[in-house]
Parts: C-alpha cells; structure tokens; sequence
C-alpha cells in the first residue's frame, strides 16, 4: 500500500464515518473530505473545484428546477386528480397512490413527487380508516423505486452515468436504467400497495406540518371559462366533495343565497362561499377552474385612498385573469396564518373597515371560525378574537399588519394556484427536454439546461425562484465528492479495496462479487446519503470490475440500484424522513417492511442484470 492509498483509504473512512455519525451536514462533511485530499496530495488544487462544472451536477440542478416547474403550475395536481380513484377500496387506491408517485419519480426529483403526494395520502388514509403511516410508508419507497427507472429520476443515477462516462464507453442513456429499474419498481409496488402496508405499525401522528387550524371559509369567482359555469349547484358540490371541500353558499347578481338551491344553475360572474381545508384550497379551485375573489378584486375607498396605497404601501402581488402577475414593491410574495389574539384592534371590525387592501397592500384569501359560518360577504365579516386568516401578501407588509393589529402567526403557507396553460406549457418542456437527452440529439445537461431556460422565458418558473429551487446541499455534495472519487481512481485505491472484496469475500466469483456490491451498496445507502454512496461505491465497482476482467456496465448498475434502495432507517433517503413525524414512526420502524423490499429488489434485480448487462 503507497502513502497516497493510505491517506486517501483513511479520508474516505473519515468521511464515512463522519456521515454515519449525523453531526454535520453531508455537504460540510463532503467538503472537508475534498479540502483533506487536497491539503494530502491527492487531489491537484487546480483540480478541487472542477465537480461544480461536472455534467452530472448540472443535470441534477436543472431537473431540480424542472420540477419545481411542474408543481407550481398546478401539472402534477391535475394529473393526481384525473389517475386516482375516488371511492375504490384499499388496494386499489393504496396502489394506484403508490403507482402514481413511481411514475412521477421517474420524471420528476422523487422528493419532489413525495411532497406533492404527502397530502393526498393523508387524505386517503383517512378515507380508509388507516393510520397515516400505512400510506405515508408505502408512498415514499414507491417514489424512491420509481427514481430507479430513468436516467434523471434519483441523482444516483446520473453519478453513475458519469462515472461510467469516465471509463470511455460513453454515458448511460435516457432510459438504460429502465430494463431493470421498471421490473424491480413494478414488483416493489405491487408489494407494499397490496401486501406490504400491512406490515406498516399503526402508530398515531407524532406531529403535524404547521398548525391545525380546521376548515376555512373562502369565496371563489366563477370566471368565463370555468367548467362551473351551466352546472347546476348539486353536481358542482359532488365536483367539489372529491378534494374535501363544500359549498356552503353563493353570490349572484350580489345577492347572497345561503343555502343555495342544489337545482340553482352556476353563472360566470357568480360567487361561490367555499369551506375548505388550506391545504386542499389550491385542489378545490383547480377542479372547476375557480378563481379566488379576493385576489381579483380591485382596492376599495375611494380614489385618493386607492392612489395613495398604490404609491406607498408595499402592495402584493397578484395575479389577474389572464395570469398576469402585478409586481409587489419587495417582489415577494407569500401566504401565512394569523391568530387573532384578544383585545386586537381588528376584534368588531372587517377588512373593508381597516382598508386592508388600500392601506396594506394585503388580501384576506380565507377566514376559519371554528364551528360557525358567516351569513356575509368576506371582506364584510367582522373578525372576532380566535379567528384564523389566511393572508396573502409581501412578508413586510404582513408583518406591520400583524404588529399594528395584535395578531401572531401561526404557519407560512404553500398555495399554488393552477394556471392550465403554464401547467401544459411546463409539462411540454419536461417533455421535450427528456426526449432530446433520450434520443441522444443532445447531452442530458445540455438538454436539461436548456428546459431551465425554457422555463424562465415562459415564465413556468419564476427567475427569481429558479435559485430557490435548487437543492444547494445535495449540488455541493455531489461537486465535492467526485474529485475525492476521481482520487481514490487515480491512486489505485479503489482497485485495492475491490481485490480485497474479490479475494477475500467473494473468492474471485464474478456473480457473487456482483450481489457483493449490490448488497454493500445497499446496506451504506441506508445509513448515510444516497448520492454519497453511488459517488463512494462507483470506484470500487469499476475496479472490482476490471479485477475480474469483466464488463463494468452490471456492477456499475448494481450500484446505481444499491443506491437508491434505502428502505431501512429514516436517514438513509429524504423521503424516509419525510415521513417519521406525520407517521408517528419511531427509528426501528422502516425494517419492518423495508428488509422484505431490500429482500425483493436483489432477488429480482442479479438475474435482470446477468441478463440484460451480460458479464
């Protein structure tokens, strides 16, 4: 063993340990390994940054954007709504729910697919009598195995590509990884929809993301266009009754009907009173194409009020009917709840008398009055101490609001309202940017770059939110630890630890080391990032490979499978961890049904590869 073996072997034991160990970041810990290799002599200074400009970290940056891309515009909803059944029994909702979320992990960050998910299986659960962790559990590993299946699904898969890029016989393509990766996601799926929930303890919620508040009580404008429009009242309700919320009155020619007639037909222009949770308030707009009134209505006072507001106040943004946005004095714009506490100036008082829009630049979107409905209009209600808004705004102008009116916050609020043609226009450019990387017209980054940039001209993706969606951790990740790869190449320490492997515990058995590296890889995907385990396990796959004198491509596909099949604990994948709170899960609860899955996936995945990517 050279020195350069020695101090690289005792960095990457360092940096594995130092992952296991959970204290600091994995970014923080990748970094320092990269920093360790440079002070040692085994990675040229010139050289320590040229992972940033890698194309595997490009691509994965960009099909982050991308799909951040596809959740704003309201794209995944409306495919969510239109696959999944309403009424079926427990299997097959549980598998269609699961199914979906593999298929949109092959597209699309499967982080990404879960959180878009999350709160349709908390609502399936509910339907089903189940505990939220016996459709929480079987949600996240169906993403993580549907991320198996393309080249852009899990950044695995693209680290692997790279590297096998580096060996001379090109990067793998679009849709390589699916010969396997869709048996393995198929049988996966099929087995925690119809069987494997079972195994899933029933554990109440440990917790719950922000602050229950209850049904909210919000009016939404029936615009021309909606699918509203003719219907009458009763089928509106059953539209409506899918995505959790009701009509508990209506607005026509200003006129409010309380209750409507269930045989009263809807009329552009018409208000509909919806009660709604916040987190289905996006859903229950999407369905009919409704618009929130709040939004699009213009200030009220009189004139010298309005012009004096638009000048001064730091005025939200909002968008019109025809999508276009007016730009907010911060350029920022959220939405968040507001307790009203006793004695609050706003206690008697409602949002035409304080001028909430004129003054602050605000928009009351939604009121929540546990147990009572208001007979009147919105803006028209008179707030009481114990109310729960649902404001929309720049965050200065709701925080002097909150001061000036003795309100506390409660949550910050994700509410993206589905625009049907930035929906199909962000759908096309995914689409278009997956065709081009997977018939070869352009190279994945190039492709995917080139969505990104798509996105922000079309205005998918807003230019000042492409940063923000970005996983920076992961990025500095992945840059930092393939220098320290290329290093453990370049030594000779990754043929080293594969003869150990070869020699020692698969005695020179091609087969065996192959299940050696899957199960290896496997087992560190569970315990510490699943992108650091590709960039560590790559090396040693191709070593172990060219040890042999065999064909690399099945051992770099071993890896590339090992990694993303992190079933076991809640740290080994994000999705896993998503869950643990809403699940009430504890640490010891993933093995239950995640060492069958584990079990599963080598069982089925050795032979394809012996098949498919033949010694």
């Amino acid at each position: 063993m050279t020195t350069d073996q020695l101090l690289i072997l005792m960095i990457l034991l360092a940096t594995v340990g130092m992952f296991l160990w959970g204290r600091w970041r994995h970014d923080m810990v990748a970094v320092g390994a990269l920093l360790a290799c440079v002070l040692a002599g085994v990675v040229a200074p010139q050289e320590a940054f040229a992972g940033f400009g890698h194309a595997a970290v490009v691509t994965v940056a960009c099909v982050l954007v991308l799909s951040r891309g596809l959740h704003n515009s309201g794209a995944v909803s409306a495919l969510t709504r239109a696959v999944l059944p309403r009424q079926a029994g427990s299997a097959v909702s549980l598998f269609a729910l699961v199914g979906l979320g593999a298929v949109l992990s092959g597209f699309m960050n499967n982080v990404g697919a879960m959180a878009l998910l999350m709160p349709v299986a908390m609502q399936l659960a509910k339907r089903l009598a189940l505990a939220p962790g016996q459709v929480l559990m079987p949600l996240a590993f169906g993403t993580i195995l549907g991320g198996m299946t393309t080249l852009i699904g899990t950044p695995p898969n693209v680290i692997v590509s790279g590297f096998r890029a580096q060996t001379g016989a090109g990067s793998f393509a679009m849709f390589d990884f699916t010969p396997i990766g869709l048996p393995v996601a198929i049988a996966g799926v099929a087995f925690v929809a119809l069987l494997g929930w079972r195994l899933v303890p029933a554990r109440k919620q440990a917790g719950v993301e922000g602050f229950e508040s209850g049904a909210y009580i919000t009016e939404a404008h029936v615009p021309e266009g909606s699918k509203a429009v003719g219907m009458r009242l009763r089928k509106v309700e059953a539209a409506l009754d899918d995505v959790g919320a009701q009509v508990v009155g209506m607005v026509h020619l200003d006129v409010r009907l309380t209750p409507p007639s269930p045989w009263r037909r809807v009329a552009a222009g018409d208000i509909l009173v919806l009660e709604a949770e916040a987190e289905t308030l996006a859903d229950a707009l999407s369905a009919l194409g409704l618009k929130l009134e709040e939004a699009a209505r213009p200030p009220e006072g009189n004139e010298a009020e309005a012009r004096d507001a638009d000048e001064n106040s730091a005025a939200s943004k909002v968008e019109d009917d025809n999508g276009r946005e007016e730009e907010a004095s911060s350029g920022e714009i959220v939405l968040t709840e507001f307790a009203i506490l006793p004695g609050s100036p706003l206690a008697g008082r409602s949002a035409s008398d304080v001028l909430l829009r004129t003054r602050y630049g605000l928009n009351l979107l939604a009121l929540s009055r546990q147990g009572h409905r208001s007979l009147k209009r919105l803006r028209k209600v008179n707030f009481r101490s114990g109310d729960l808004l649902l404001m929309q705004g720049s965050p200065e102008a709701l925080s002097e609001f909150a001061s000036d009116n003795s309100l506390v916050p409660l949550a910050e609020r994700e509410l993206h309202l589905p625009d049907r043609r930035k929906a199909w226009t962000a759908g096309i450019i995914m689409a278009l940017a997956v065709a081009s990387a997977a018939l070869g017209l352009l190279p994945a980054a190039v492709a995917f770059a080139g969505g990104v940039l798509a996105s922000m001209a079309l205005r998918t993706m807003p230019a000042r939110a492409v940063y923000e969606a970005v996983d920076w951790p992961v990025i500095v990740l992945l840059a930092a630890l393939i220098p320290v790869a290329g290093a453990m190449a370049s030594t000779g320490t990754a043929d080293l630890i594969a003869r150990f492997l070869l020699e020692d515990v698969a005695q020179g058995h091609a087969v065996v080391g192959l299940a050696l590296i899957l199960v290896v890889t496997m087992f560190l995907s569970d315990l510490m990032n699943n992108a650091a385990t590709a960039a560590v396990m790559c090396p040693i796959a191709i070593g172990t490979a060219a040890a042999l004198g065999v064909n690399a491509d099945p051992f770099l596909m071993a890896v590339a499978i090992g990694a993303s099949c992190a079933f076991l604990s809640p740290i080994g994948h994000q999705n896993n961890t998503l869950i643990l709170g809403p699940g009430g899960f504890r640490f010891g609860d993933y093995w239950k049904l995640g060492l069958p899955v584990e079990v599963l996936v080598v069982a089925i995945s050795i032979p394809l590869l012996l098949m498919v990517w033949p010694l």
